[in-house]
């Protein structure tokens, strides 16, 4: 084979370009002066922390799916110190320091690249897309649970009323509020006795005996109006009828009934469960153990035949009369 000699600056030029291919081919690119947060630090959050602090879950109310969220950080406060990693409470996290447990929890250490990007671009300010800056600077509310049972209670703020002579209580303001927001005038005071059935139809269920409204009535004329109206209310929640009044919003919701509501529609004994419930409410049982007994009561230390009897709650389904029907397990 003929070898074909080419010209010296040819034969430079291609050493040159095959020698600058090979090296870009062996060396990685160095990495950006700049840190951006859509390039460089959201696919990083997205990849191990969104499980538990996206839109999907946000454990301590801390989500990091926006620059909203991270901004407001969660539990504990603020996560990012614009301008010092080192004081940044997500870089610490991270990093398992302060004693805390190293973050993600259940997963593997976040790579040191990783963490040296996060810390960069927290040092360079933690600048934001300009399409999302002006996002962080909105106030918003912290994101909550979205089932009520898990808000923490908060009392909200009294709204300002223009007609505060009305007011006498801090829920007046709520009421009105509202009535002036639709230019409305509050309806007046009504009479003793019309407040006195009123008050004893929202405690017991039950109207009030004439005999009843003069004894208020009497009460009002030696010790005041406010004095009488505060001793009803005390004597309808002694009542043994509250907890019957009461009883029956919570035992609808609980689906009881006295018989068997299928095919023959027979009836049963769960009488002593809809006891359970008037007696509980009657000794103003707190909320926490009225729900615990009535869904486990029988697991219960020890457990009483009251908090056995209170498990009837679990039977309240309805039931088949036919024969070989095993009512445990008909549910």
């Amino acid at each position: 084979m003929q070898r074909r000699h080419l010209p010296g600056l040819a034969i430079t030029i291609i050493t040159a370009t095959l020698t600058v291919a090979v090296a870009a081919q062996n060396s990685s690119p160095a990495p950006p002066t700049a840190v951006d947060f859509t390039r460089d630090i959201q696919p990083i959050l997205q990849a191990t922390c969104y499980e538990c602090h996206g839109p999907k879950k946000t454990k301590a109310h801390l989500r990091l799916d926006s620059p909203a969220g991270i901004t407001r950080g969660g539990e504990t406060g603020p996560i990012i110190v614009a301008g010092k990693s080192e004081q940044s409470l997500i870089v610490r996290r991270i990093l398992g320091l302060d004693g805390d447990d190293r973050m993600p929890k259940d997963g593997d250490p976040l790579p040191p690249a990783h963490v040296a990007l996060i810390r960069s671009w927290i040092d360079q300010g933690a600048k934001w897309p300009a399409s999302e800056a002006a996002a962080t600077t909105q106030p918003s509310a912290p994101e909550e649970p979205a089932h009520w049972a898990y808000r923490h209670p908060a009392r909200p703020p009294l709204p300002e009323v223009r007609n505060s002579n009305w007011v006498r209580t801090p829920i007046d303001r709520f009421v009105l509020a509202r009535l002036e927001k639709e230019a409305l005038p509050p309806s007046a005071e009504a009479p003793l006795d019309v407040l006195v059935r009123r008050l004893s139809l929202d405690l017991i269920g039950l109207p009030p005996s004439p005999a009843e409204v003069d004894a208020v009535a009497a009460d009002a004329e030696r010790n005041g109006k406010d004095a009488a109206y505060a001793e009803l209310v005390e004597r309808l929640l002694a009542s043994p009828h509250y907890g019957e009044r009461w009883a029956r919003p919570w035992l609808d919701l609980a689906r009881y009934a006295d018989s068997q509501g299928f095919e023959k529609d027979l009836p049963r004994v769960m009488w002593k469960y809809r006891d359970w419930v008037i007696n509980a409410l009657n000794q103003d049982m707190p909320f926490d153990r009225f729900t615990i007994e009535q869904i486990a009561g029988d697991m219960l230390p020890k457990a009483t035949l009251d908090q056995k009897i209170a498990t009837g709650f679990n039977r309240n389904h309805r039931g088949n009369g036919e024969g070989g029907i095993i009512p445990e397990e008909y549910a």
